[in-house]
């Protein structure tokens, strides 16, 4: 009776995994690309950063070649103690398309990106803005381009992604790239059946009106992250968010090096995300606890040989729907070659996630400093 019950619980969290990837995440995966309309609108491309001199040596100078007619580039310089803010001062002078925005430490909003993204915000002479990180680049000079493209009178809100440069031979660099495709399948899937719920920073647009119409980052700003995926969270409606996701849209940055690093900002994200709306943390647990079930039933399931022909064809069932939902997300982020060892990293994902819910109940992740 008790194997009768966990076989019909297993059958369940597949037919829940099915929806998701299928009918929600196959929303982005196995629909058709769309093309932006190159609009030529004039734009601020928005960078802070803190502590990225060595970056923006390299990354600046790349911003600033973008074949594009109408943009100023806002460097905000967010109390650096490095070179940073000399290098900025540099750039402003080399090229009257810079803006530099000097951030002191204030006592009251110490060490908050938030309190110097809004600096840089209300510094920025042009409605429409366009934000990446000082470690970041974009995969071509056509970034702005393609990511204004979609804007229109009722998208104000454009969806990009952050991709993470591809490290030969290094069996880290692939777990966080496939987690960072698995992430990007949920944001883009869910904003195009019309529920936005995040994005990151590294690649994201929106009209300033949208920072406004929401008070900015004031809902939330005592969150030390956040000012990507919040502010989506709050922002983002069905009638006013659209995704891009062309190879020239992408921006690239460096992954971490160390698991410990990796599980840091794990632990951060996971904080950020318990301020999410009812609906979104609840869609979130959901597939999650639904990954962990399944995988934990099929175990029980298979050691104890029960009905083992009909577990296992659920078992793989479940992973050739889930492999061919993100093999096609794949494709479209040029991220096929994690997919080769889809189910080792899945499961190492779920149970990293399981270990990092645990640790942040005992202590508070490290945020920017």
């Amino acid at each position: 009776m008790v194997f009768e019950i966990l076989l019909y619980a297993l059958g369940a969290v597949a037919f829940i995994q099915f929806i998701y990837y299928i009918f929600i995440f196959g929303k982005f995966s196995f629909g058709k690309p769309v093309s932006g309309k190159p609009k030529n609108i004039p734009v601020s491309v928005i960078v802070c950063a803190k502590n990225e001199a060595e970056n923006i040596k390299q990354f600046v100078p790349l911003l600033l070649e973008q074949n594009y007619p109408t943009f100023e580039l806002v460097l905000i310089d967010d109390a650096s103690s490095d070179e940073t803010r000399e290098l900025f001062e540099e750039f402003e002078k080399q090229d009257s398309r810079v803006k530099l925005v000097k951030v002191d430490n204030n006592e009251a909003f110490w060490g908050n990106k938030k309190y110097a993204l809004t600096l840089g915000i209300k510094a920025a002479k042009y409605e429409y803005l366009l934000f990446t990180d000082g470690d970041c680049y974009p995969n071509s000079k056509n970034w702005i381009s393609e990511m204004t493209s979609h804007f229109t009178q009722q998208k104000t809100i454009v969806l990009g992604y952050g991709a993470y440069i591809k490290v030969k031979n290094s069996l880290l660099n692939k777990i966080i790239r496939f987690e960072t495709l698995l992430t990007a399948t949920q944001y883009f899937g869910w904003a195009k059946i019309g529920k936005p719920y995040m994005a990151v920073g590294r690649n994201l647009a929106y009209k300033k009106e949208e920072f406004f119409n929401v008070r900015g980052f004031m809902d939330h700003m005592k969150v030390r992250s956040g000012d990507d995926d919040l502010f989506i969270n709050q922002a983002a409606t069905s009638k006013n968010t659209t995704i891009c996701y062309s190879e020239d849209s992408f921006t690239y940055s460096e992954a971490k090096k160390s698991f410990k690093e990796w599980f840091n900002q794990k632990r951060r994200h996971v904080s950020t995300a318990k301020h999410y709306k009812v609906f979104n943390r609840f869609q979130l647990s959901l597939f999650y606890f639904s990954q962990l079930a399944f995988l934990l039933l099929a175990i029980v399931l298979l050691a104890f040989q029960y009905q083992w022909m009909i577990v296992a064809g659920i078992v793989v069932l479940r992973y050739i729907f889930a492999w061919f939902s993100l093999g096609f997300a794949a494709g479209k982020l040029k991220e096929k070659d994690v997919m080769y060892w889809f189910p080792i990293f899945e499961i190492f994902l779920i149970f990293t996630q399981l270990n990092v819910f645990i640790t942040n109940l005992f202590s508070k992740p490290a945020h920017w400093k």
